[in-house]
């Protein structure tokens, strides 16, 4: 496929309309205000993979408050992406009087506006906006976000449970913590991979999934490492090598049987059909995607090319877990947990049991404050 027609096709996918209950003809009326501002969340655990370290994370909050309704959302920058937290904050203040002037009812055309004006390299505040704004017109139309979207909540998969790069005695302490999940997602990448997977091993049987956040830069490395990882009952692979080593991992793929699934090689909608020959599916996120709304077309465009889809999540609270959450009916592969990593959730939303994402049936997402 050729570059023009990876264009076309992710074009096509913009034009598609979101929902049916969408277009139902309604102004809302004010008075309409924004609050913006960030949220330190603290992690259970130190949360280590090959890129950083870190005790806590902070995210992007957004409440929009319009006719009486408040609408919330979030987005978490992350250093990956060079995207930061503060100028996320910053950059929706400075446009925080075209987010009041817009029309939440013509969602397609003012979310559209609001990307154009954030520009490129502000998707977690983008996300941020896009989720407050379904929120509210879950709540304003008193409908559960899935059921705006048209889905069915009985088909939402099974999340795994994370586990960042620790020592082995903690990493077996924390494998014991996620008892009650039937798949874990283990953390790799570095020199301790053996070590860190016969910890897990060592406490339970049950299925793993594997991250190395881009941390194989050998491609005999990656095939050797896969293919040893096949053998403790592994199910897939996600980002073996580095983002830009496509052609490496094309080959990596043509010599293991695990599925391999991209992350940080898919940060962009006309990336997806580019990635067919060297992965076998694409992790979405809404933080990487800005939203529900593209977040939608990115699983769309993986549907028509045959990719299989992941969705997953950054170290967020239970605002943009849900968000994910109502969107899970649609995908293969669940990763929804970041907020089960925190010590100070400041909501309740989305719930787990026994790995099965129970989504909540309040108006919007669902989300009540803890």
């Amino acid at each position: 496929m050729n570059r023009r027609d990876c264009l076309k096709l992710a074009g096509a996918a913009a034009a598609l309309p979101l929902a049916p209950s969408a277009a139902r003809a309604e102004t809302a009326k004010g008075p309409c205000t924004v609050d913006i501002g960030l949220k330190r969340l603290m992690l259970r655990h130190t949360w280590t993979t090959t890129m950083s370290s870190s005790a806590y994370r902070d995210t992007v909050q957004v409440a929009y408050h319009n006719d009486g309704i408040t609408g919330h959302g979030e987005g978490a920058p992350i250093i990956r992406y060079q995207e930061f937290p503060t100028p996320a904050m910053k950059a929706l203040q400075a446009m925080s009087g075209d987010i009041i002037a817009g029309d939440p009812w013509k969602y397609q055309k003012y979310l559209a506006g609001i990307r154009r004006e954030l520009g490129e390299g502000q998707h977690a505040a983008m996300a941020a906006v896009d989720i407050a704004i379904f929120d509210w017109l879950g709540k304003k139309l008193d409908l559960p976000l899935y059921k705006f979207l048209g889905l069915d909540a009985a088909d939402a998969p099974i999340t795994d449970f994370s586990i960042g790069i620790d020592t082995p005695e903690i990493t077996r302490e924390k494998t014991r913590e996620a008892a009650d999940f039937p798949v874990l997602k283990v953390k790799v990448g570095l020199k301790t991979d053996e070590a860190t997977i016969e910890a897990v091993r060592s406490v339970t049987q049950k299925p793993i999934r594997v991250d190395a956040n881009e941390g194989w830069t050998d491609k005999e490395e990656a095939i050797r490492k896969i293919n040893w990882l096949e053998s403790q009952g592994v199910e897939y692979v996600e980002q073996p090598m580095p983002a830009h080593m496509i052609e490496e991992t094309r080959y990596v793929r043509g010599k293991v049987h695990l599925p391999i699934i991209a992350d940080e090689a898919c940060t962009d909608i006309t990336m997806i059909p580019r990635l067919v020959e060297a992965y076998d599916g694409i992790n979405v996120k809404l933080d990487k995607a800005g939203g529900i709304l593209e977040a939608c077309r990115w699983i769309e465009v993986a549907r028509a090319v045959k990719l299989k889809v992941m969705l997953g999540c950054m170290v967020s609270s239970s605002c943009s877990v849900t968000a994910a959450a109502h969107l899970s009916p649609l995908v293969d592969y669940a990763d929804l947990d970041g907020n089960l990593l925190l010590n100070n959730d400041p909501w309740a939303g989305v719930r787990v049991d026994q790995g099965k994402l129970l989504l909540p049936n309040g108006p919007g997402l669902g989300l009540k404050p803890t």
